[in-house]
């Protein structure tokens, strides 16, 4: 057998194998120490970066959120401390047990079990999550009582908005309220999702809405080291937050408080300008709610009473309500007849009491009609027939230019809410206008008789009261108009840098001034001899004025009898000013919804918030009607 066997060839073999083994295992090992290599020098940054992200946690720190004050520094909305009763999951064992042996030393409702499960579903295991806001010191003293029975439950102190005021101005200050969806989706449109992490709530209207990323600040950070467990051990890193920007505002919060008390129950709506910079001095909307009701999560009581209220709290009158001028629009009508030739001041027409136009009797509010009218009288005793034969002379086209460059029919952009698409346009009514509106042919028809009834401030015509307000400013203002706007200043809450919101004319209109001087002196007149001259009797103060009365229903030729209709289809009251009339330092615009004859309602309204703001006189109580305007005001019956 050993003669078969070749101990060379065997040990050549052995070799062969034992080389290929070693460079086998060198290979490995090379491969090994090149893993090593790439893991420890190359990727080290990388794994690093995910092992610290396994060890340790980034907890935002909410900013303080600015503070809204007025022109004088009383303050609007704000931010205060209270405490709160939060549970930490992580340590706590059995949070429904823990949750009902509170419930025995603190008051715990259902709404606040349901609101800890919504927030404990956002937050993580090692954040802790409030079960109670706001505690009285009576209950703050019980639980530390009680402490030692619940472990992971604290008492903390966190920050709470606040609406001094209450009621006043909250259509402008505007609430906050937590986040939803789609205000997710708009902060992330906005490229702030980073800022807003550990953020609960946002601006929700007006203000509070509009100034948003001013006021909410930079979130903060904390760096804390966690356990395996998710459970905090300690903390390696402070970023502070930067608190948000303070906003002043141009309102005059007791201006605005004594006119939302001239209302007193009637709905309706003010906004008072300063001509010569836009700044708004007050913007009313009544009837008006609570926004601290918002703060913390409004109940459902209170949301279905003010959601269903008849009178509509929720709606800003101001920038969302629509309506008919009324002859509040025969001053702007009559300037527009001057600027195109198309009256002189001395031109009359004899006002039979009525204007035939085809097949259609258009009737003045005066029987029997004014006698010889001229422009000035036109606007002082509000003569309709004047304004149905201007309108036909003039036509719709220019009409409607005229008053789009006044601001009629357009969003003013008011900085409040989201952005202007939270305003309504109103009705700046056109051919075009009507082809827009209207789908059947012969429905965007523009009728010939339509015209009429536009020189009134009825038919179509629908603007808000900001529009209205903007229009008057114009005039008061000689023609240069400037974006009604509500803040100041913003003021840089860490350093007190202020930085203003410089007042910008929109347009000049090139207006020639010896026809702003005819209108103006017929908007006197109205107040010393015509339809304004009962509420301004006595004024120590020359102030311009226009009343308006407009028809919310069609009466179709019968006499108009207030008693005799539901208060809902009774007509508006509308009054314009400004103050004083030869330099005017403030302009306005008042409604009150079925509220009657202009000089009724409105008229008296005005005339308490010009005596406060021109003479710093308080009134006592609301406005009161003057039923005896009726006899002397009988606007497009």
């Amino acid at each position: 057998m050993n003669d078969f066997h070749n101990a060379d060839l065997d040990r050549e073999r052995f070799r062969f194998r034992l080389v290929i083994a070693v460079l086998v295992v060198l290979i490995l090992f090379g491969a090994l120490i090149g893993r090593f290599t790439w893991l420890q020098f190359i990727q080290h940054e990388v794994y690093r970066t995910r092992a610290d992200d396994n060890r340790i946690t980034l907890i935002p720190i909410v900013p303080n959120r600015g503070v809204i004050q007025d022109r004088n520094g009383v303050v609007m909305a704000h931010n205060y401390s209270a405490f709160t009763l939060e549970i930490t999951p992580s340590q706590t064992n059995d949070l429904e047990t823990t949750i009902d042996a509170l419930a025995e030393v603190i008051d715990i409702q259902p709404k606040d079990r349901k609101r800890f499960k919504r927030l404990l579903d956002e937050a993580k295991n090692f954040e802790s999550v409030p079960i109670r806001t706001r505690l009285s010191d009576d209950e703050v003293a019980k639980f530390t009582a009680q402490r030692y029975r619940f472990p992971g439950v604290e008492v903390k102190a966190r920050l709470f908005r606040q609406y001094p005021l209450n009621k006043v101005a909250s259509h402008v200050t505007g609430y906050i309220g937590r986040i939803t969806d789609r205000d997710l989706t708009w902060i992330e449109e906005e490229g702030q999702q980073a800022n807003y992490k550990g953020t609960d709530h946002v601006g929700k209207t007006g203000l509070e809405q509009h100034y948003e990323f001013e006021l909410h600040g930079e979130t903060g950070y904390e760096e804390v080291e966690i356990d395996a467990g998710g459970r905090a051990v300690r903390s390696l890193k402070r970023i502070p937050p930067v608190s948000g920007n303070n906003l002043q505002l141009t309102l005059d919060t007791r201006l605005q408080e004594i006119t939302e008390q001239a209302f007193g129950d009637r709905k309706g709506a003010l906004v008072a300008i300063e001509p010569a910079t836009g700044g708004i001095l007050a913007m009313v909307s009544t009837p008006t709610y609570d926004p601290n009701l918002f703060v913390d999560g409004i109940t459902s009581e209170n949301w279905k009473e003010l959601n269903e209220h008849p009178d509509r709290p929720m709606i800003n009158r101001t920038i969302n309500g629509a309506y008919p001028p009324g002859s509040t629009f025969k001053p702007f009508m009559a300037l527009a007849a001057l600027e195109m030739g198309k009256r002189t001041p001395q031109q009359a027409i004899s006002d039979p009491g009525f204007y035939n136009f085809g097949n259609h009797t258009f009737r003045d509010d005066k029987k029997g009609g004014h006698g010889s009218v001229d422009m000035y009288k036109s606007i002082v005793q509000s003569c309709d027939t004047y304004y149905y034969m201007l309108a036909n002379d003039m036509g719709i086209g220019n009409i409607a230019k005229f008053m789009g460059s006044l601001g009629l029919g357009q969003r003013t952009g008011v900085d409040l809410g989201k952005d202007d698409s939270g305003e309504s346009k109103g009705v700046l009514p056109s051919p075009e206008w009507k082809k827009q509106r209207f789908k059947k042919p012969e429905q965007q028809k523009w009728y010939a008789g339509e015209t009429i009834s536009i020189g009134i401030g009825q038919g179509y015509n629908a603007y808000t009261p900001i529009q209205l307000a903007q229009a008057t400013a114009v005039v008061a203002n000689n023609g240069v108009m400037f974006r009604p706007h509500l803040v100041k200043e913003i003021i840089n809450a860490k350093t007190g840098e202020k930085r203003p919101i410089e007042p910008q004319p929109i347009r000049d209109l090139k207006l020639k001034q010896q026809n702003i001087d005819v209108i103006r002196r017929a908007m006197v007149g109205v107040n010393k001899e015509g339809t304004g001259a009962r509420a301004f009797a006595g004024a120590p103060y020359v102030a311009a004025g226009k009343t308006g009365t407009a028809q919310v229903y069609s009466l179709k030729g019968a006499e108009y009898k207030a008693h005799a209709i539901k208060k809902e289809l009774r007509d508006h009251a509308l009054f314009i000013a400004f103050a004083p009339a030869d330099k005017p330092t403030i302009a306005l615009a008042v409604l009150v919804e079925n509220g009657g004859f202009g000089a009724q309602s409105a008229a008296p309204i005005a005339r308490m918030v010009l005596d406060y703001y021109l003479l710093g006189k308080l009134p006592e109580g609301a406005a009161r009607e003057d039923a005896a305007a009726v006899e002397v005001e009988g606007d497009e019956q």
